[in-house]
């Protein structure tokens, strides 16, 4: 009984099924506004209705709902529509949802200290890195991943840490998925290659991204575990190949593992995982 009404609070009894017919196709179609519009980042009305394919009255329509809860804004100076803090506000509340960033912030920021180059959080959402957080480095020249960023998991280097501890079939169908695009003419995109890299990645506890996925910028990145030793994310340092060196990659690497280990016994992990 106690479970069926918990179950009851969350949705209807016997409403598991997430076929079309438990959606709302007007309120689907909204939501791809509001997406588009966050892609876009500063969009006229007719922009932004043909990149969806959708009549300009229906994304009007769309649009003014969203401006009057705040998820728009428009100028009407410029005539363009970007989108609303209470979007940012929302978003903001799956950081929330875990004290991974809150407790990764000061270990970040150790770390971008310690190297001289910008610090990164991310996590694997379906089948891509989704960056929570970032401390810039205070050079010129450095990466750039804000909070919400999502990336392809094989041309990263957080992304080719958590493949790494994945089983190898779960390593497959995200590779499979991600149909090994190649960003640059060193991304790996031999599936046998990228396997190959992924357990050197293992053996030696950290993964490198050397301009797989920008031309002249390198990465260097460890897991994180939880207590059952289950890699959940990603730490990095991002920087130019100027400064990221061959001969600096050894002593960089130490400080991303150092800054993992960390991580991992601040969230209550596992730091010695199997395997």
């Amino acid at each position: 009984m106690e479970a069926e009404s918990k179950r009851g609070r969350g949705r209807p009894k016997a409403w598991d099924d997430k076929g079309a017919q438990n959606t709302i196709k007007s309120l689907d179609r909204a939501l791809e506004v509001l997406v588009q519009l966050g892609k876009m980042q500063g969009s006229t009305l007719s922009e932004i209705a043909g990149v969806l394919g959708q009549s300009p009255a229906t994304v009007y329509r769309v649009l003014t709902t969203f401006q009057g809860r705040g998820f728009a804004d428009f100028d009407e100076q410029s005539q363009i529509w970007s989108i609303g803090p209470a979007a940012f506000l929302t978003g903001s509340q799956f950081l929330r949802r875990t004290s991974l960033v809150e407790r990764a912030r000061p270990i970040m920021r150790d770390l971008m200290e310690a190297t001289g180059e910008t610090a990164n959080l991310g996590i694997e959402r379906d089948g891509k890195v989704l960056f929570l957080g970032q401390v810039e480095t205070h050079a010129t020249i450095r990466a750039f991943f804000p909070p919400g960023t999502a990336s392809a998991m094989h041309s990263s280097g957080i992304g080719k840490a958590l493949l790494s501890r994945m089983d190898d079939k779960r390593q497959r169908q995200v590779l499979a998925a991600s149909q090994l695009e190649q960003f640059t003419p060193y991304t790996l995109t031999d599936p046998e290659a990228m396997i190959a890299d992924l357990h050197a990645t293992k053996a030696r506890g950290y993964a490198f991204d050397g301009e797989e996925r920008n031309i002249g910028m390198r990465c260097i990145a460890a897991p994180v575990y939880n207590v059952f030793g289950e890699a959940v994310a990603g730490i990095s340092v991002s920087g130019p190949t100027a400064r990221i060196t061959d001969d600096r990659i050894a002593d960089l690497a130490e400080d991303v593992m150092d800054a993992a280990k960390r991580l991992t016994r601040a969230i209550g992990g596992n730091d010695r995982p199997p395997g």
